[in-house]
């Protein structure tokens, strides 16, 4: 068994634990945008090709206490690294954190875990230096209240980048904070969703990837894979198996709209190559013609170009309501940002559109509620990126509900 970290937005802890849960692997604590967990070289896959929230995961090397230079290198300089690293790899010391720790200047943190790793893969393998270009293994740093995490990254790229996004809008929303919301709206496949703002597709999408039972990393490769500790043979299994769970054939009602023509396009497309990669395919770039494709589902999500103003629920919804996921402009630049509060005033015609739904939105906007004209019935502070957001949960529009107003 070994030990991993798992990095996600700050406000998805709590999904992506309810995720590894479900995966049947063993947590050991969680803070601000990470979980530790124990597993084996399965479970580690499993993770990695499985979790729908994470932003990486990376594999514990050490854990010690250090409150000195010299402590940190010794620390470091005692991990195994000739077992952890391929010859002629490079060592990249990629991003270093350290909170209430006496060693603080993270650049110089950088320069001597890479000094301590470099000194002892040159030793092993009987060179000067490690070589300046060609593959690498990245570590990170973590020091809290002066413990030390050594972290060697397992994705290569961020598990966000899931391959079916290969046109996105200005300002798009990871494929794991759309994962997150959908999760932590209480949104399963029985339930009709609709995006009004769909944008590139991404809320729509990562909808479909779960209503299908479809693992969102199937159609990536992963760093870990290359190194020592991989193990390619149960990699190939687990994804044989993974894939042999999709199910086209859920019923399925989701739904997408935005007024720009060619954002609709943009949508559909990346809806398109995501179900090629499911299948194995290699999906390609660019812009997809649906004329062009047929999907073996019969339930295939529906993208048009509409006005949000026009937007209405589909007419197979239920009694049970549905579920408005969305993310509407932010607005950076102030005659944005005014463009972007005139949207939340707009939205409130969803309350007559949409009567008896949910509706969840993130912006990075705190005063969404005094525009859209209704109180949340729950506030979440949730990041998109480096971007601070805030979640707002809305039960029932077109009702009058108890709310209950609380930012966590």
């Amino acid at each position: 068994m070994m030990n991993f970290v798992a990095l996600c937005a700050i406000g998805a802890e709590k999904a992506l634990s309810n995720e590894l849960h479900k995966l049947n692997i063993a947590i050991l604590d969680s803070t601000y945008g990470k979980i530790r967990f124990s597993a084996d070289t399965e479970g580690m896959y499993r993770a990695l090709l499985s979790l729908r929230t994470a932003d990486r995961v990376l594999m514990e090397l050490a854990s010690y206490e250090a409150t000195d230079f010299d402590t940190l290198f010794e620390g470091c300089r005692a991990v195994p690294w000739e077992n952890l690293i391929p010859r002629g790899y490079r060592i990249v010391v990629g991003k270093v954190r350290s909170n209430h720790s006496k060693l603080s200047a993270e650049t110089s943190i950088q320069a001597v875990v890479h000094k301590a790793a470099a000194e002892r893969l040159c030793q092993a393998w009987g060179v000067q230096r490690l070589p300046d270009y060609g593959d690498s293994a990245e570590l990170r740093v973590h020091i809290e209240k002066d413990r030390v995490q050594l972290l060697l990254d397992l994705c290569g790229e961020p598990l966000f980048k899931r391959g079916y996004r290969t046109e996105g809008g200005a300002a798009p929303l990871r494929e794991t904070t759309a994962a997150a919301m959908l999760l932590l709206s209480g949104w399963r496949r029985k339930f009709p969703l609709y995006d009004p703002f769909c944008g590139s597709g991404t809320i729509l999408i990562e909808a479909a990837l779960y209503a299908w039972d479809a693992a969102p990393g199937l159609g990536r490769p992963f760093a870990v894979s290359d190194l020592p500790i991989g193990d390619r043979r149960i990699e190939g299994r687990l994804r044989d198996e993974l894939r042999s769970n999709i199910n086209f054939t859920n019923r399925i009602r989701i739904y997408g709209s935005d007024a720009d023509s060619r954002a609709a396009s943009i949508a559909q497309s990346n809806l398109i190559r995501a179900y090629e990669i499911l299948q194995g395919k290699n999906a390609g770039r660019g812009i997809r013609l649906p004329g062009n494709f047929t999907p073996s589902s019969a339930y295939w999500p529906q993208v048009q170009k509409l006005d949000m103003e026009t937007a209405k629920a589909p007419d197979d919804s239920d009694a049970e309501g549905g579920f408005l996921v969305t993310n509407p402009p932010y607005g950076e630049r102030l005659g944005d940002r005014e463009e972007a509060e005139q949207t939340y005033q707009a939205m409130g015609i969803l309350e007559q559109h949409f009567p008896g739904w949910k509706l969840v939105v993130i912006t990075n906007h705190p005063g969404f509620e005094s525009f859209f004209g209704r109180r949340a019935s729950s506030v979440k502070n949730i990041t998109n990126g480096a971007l601070k957001s805030y979640l707002y949960q809305y039960e029932y529009l077109g009702r009058k509900t108890n709310v209950d107003h609380r930012r966590t």
